[in-house]
């Protein structure tokens, strides 16, 4: 290869046993490592953001059972080119199909890969950086191994970069000492592809056959000079969309506006954004304005019914209103406190006046006796408890101060009368 060829073509795993950072799946006795030594591959698709490894661990799994390997992608591949492929496939020999970005797959197209995998025409590898849940149908899910991809921590940064120091000609002519990671790691994020990328912009501003050295000055320059090409490949979605989103939370309409305007430019899928607005709907508007869920989950299916270029109405709306509106958190804290006490506390029984009692025997046992149903008081409202007893007197939900959730203290403060505190 030569030297314009990009660091993390150049340094590519050539064998499973070279991909750093994923030793929960490919590591001794892990079940990607074990399904290929038994010679078996099924249908896979591999969840995680960019640059851990997806295509590259794809195309080796392929290698590794001896398959033909054919990689396509969801952004320009159609439902006619992929039944003509999938029509070609060997009866003998089953190839192995990579769809990157599979969740941009509309439901045709994806219909199109289920009749082919149930039919053993194919073993389909897809990646996403989406949950697969939400953008892959059920029926098509049902027949994969979903398996989650880590982003690098920092010390497979740390190794990957240090492998291509001792691999790479290109960088082994500079006489490269890192003496500082620390930037390196902040700036890759995670990413073996934007940390290697970024190794090379540095690399290329060393003379050869003399001593270079790396500190993390000299990658603050590097990046922050060459940001562009050092994003050229779009990673800068996750950086997009976290500005996005504390716009939102921050009620700036404008900047909020702003941000997702770049992210559709730089060609981000408009269904992601509804998603995410729908989330921040819940996460920071919560019951300060119910009417926020309502509007995001109507932009939500309104965005994939309409499509582009329609769709940046109906997202630009839907933002507008999300930024202006009042905000909350409690619900997001409650239900995160909620889960970590019910971790906690699983062994504790369903005190018995709230238990279900459909046979004699369990209203023989108690279940269901004392319970007091509030409709048949004044004000649909009567005092009494409904967490185990271990757990009188906590208190998971705060409301904030706004309109609407301090409406809803007053029952609050009534069953708060009285209760033993824990």
């Amino acid at each position: 290869m030569s030297e314009t060829t990009p660091l993390p073509e150049r340094i590519r795993p050539r064998d499973l046993s070279e991909i750093i950072g994923q030793e929960h799946l490919l590591g001794e006795h892990a079940p990607l490592r074990q399904m290929i030594d038994q010679g078996h591959l099924p249908s896979i698709i591999f969840w995680g953001p960019p640059g851990v490894g997806k295509t590259t661990i794809a195309l080796l799994l392929a290698q590794a059972v001896d398959r033909p390997f054919l990689s396509l992608s969801a952004l320009n591949t159609g439902v006619k080119e992929l039944r003509e492929i999938i029509a070609e496939s060997g009866d003998l020999i089953v190839p192995v199909v990579f769809i990157d970005e599979i969740h941009r797959f509309n439901k045709s197209q994806q219909d199109a890969l289920l009749s082919a995998v149930e039919k053993g025409k194919i073993t389909l590898v897809g990646a996403t950086t989406e949950n697969p849940s939400f953008e892959v149908n059920s029926a098509l899910l049902s027949r994969c191994q979903v398996y989650t991809l880590n982003a690098l921590d920092q010390q497979a940064i740390q190794d990957l970069l240090q492998r291509a120091l001792k691999q790479d000609q290109f960088l082994m002519q500079r006489h490269i000492r890192i003496d500082e990671y620390e930037a390196l790691i902040q700036f890759s994020a995670g990413d073996a592809r934007k940390a290697l990328n970024l190794l090379d912009l540095i690399a290329s501003t060393f003379v050869e056959d003399t001593e270079n050295v790396i500190d993390n000055a000299a990658v603050v320059k590097v990046a922050q000079q060459n940001i562009a090409r050092y994003d050229k490949s779009g990673e800068q979605h996750y950086d997009l969309v976290s500005a996005f989103i504390k716009s939102i939370r921050g009620s700036d309409p404008d900047a909020t506006l702003y941000w997702m305007a770049r992210m559709l430019k730089g060609g981000e899928d408009p269904v992601f954004i509804a998603r995410r607005m729908l989330i921040a709907a819940s996460e920071d508007i919560g019951n300060s304005n119910p009417n926020a869920l309502l509007l995001a989950g109507e932009c939500f299916r309104s965005v994939q019914a309409v499509g582009m270029p329609e769709a940046r109405i109906i997202l630009g709306q839907t933002a507008v209103y999300l930024a202006t509106s009042a905000k909350s958190n409690s619900t997001y804290l409650a239900i995160n406190k909620a889960l970590a006490l019910a971790e906690k506390t699983a062994n504790l029984a369903v005190p018995l006046h709230l238990r279900n009692a459909p046979t004699k025997l369990m209203k023989q046992q108690g279940y269901g006796v004392d319970y007091l149903y509030p409709h048949d008081f004044p004000e649909h409202f009567v005092q009494q408890t409904y967490l185990p007893p271990e757990l009188n007197g906590t208190k998971l939900y705060h409301s904030a101060r706004n309109k609407r959730e301090v409406e809803g203290e007053r029952l609050q403060q009534r069953r708060w009368q009285g209760t033993p505190e824990n």
